[in-house]
């Protein structure tokens, strides 16, 4: 059976959830993670990049990975797993400012969760880490709705 990517719904396209990749789930559980958040923190979040890379990036052979603290990572995998980073403002080497960017790694998240709600729990709970960091705050000021 073939499955259209998107229907006509009320008027819009709206994906069809068969059509879609995991990435492209995924990147809706992201998504739904920071429309979440930007109900209270709009102001404090505009102009914040968020991204999925599939990966983190691996040291070379025999190099121990060393995280900052900008690092959310599984630790109990043996050895720091990176599950979300996030990278702050900055200005870049042409002077040109850079805003602040949450990367969350869509790998190493899928592969600790039992299901789809599990995943949708984990990717939600890295990104208000993240944004705990950014903003300064403990996690639980941040999204108290997720204890």
């Amino acid at each position: 059976m073939l499955v259209p990517p998107t229907v006509q719904l009320a008027g819009r396209d709206v994906r069809v959830p068969l059509s879609q990749t995991r990435g492209e789930r995924f990147d809706d559980l992201v998504l739904d993670a920071v429309e979440h958040l930007e109900e209270r923190w709009a102001k404090q979040l505009e102009g914040v990049e968020f991204a999925v890379e599939d990966v983190p990036a691996v040291p070379p052979s025999g190099v121990e990975p060393v995280y900052d603290e900008d690092v959310v990572a599984d630790e109990t995998a043996g050895g720091a797993v990176p599950l979300g980073r996030l990278l702050p403002a900055a200005v870049d080497e042409r002077g040109e400012a850079t805003p602040a960017r949450v990367v969350v790694y869509r790998r190493p998240l899928e592969a600790r969760a039992v299901d789809r709600g599990d995943l949708a729990d984990l990717v939600h709970d890295v990104v208000v880490d993240q944004v705990a960091r950014l903003l300064g705050l403990d996690p639980d000021e941040v999204d108290p709705a997720s204890d």
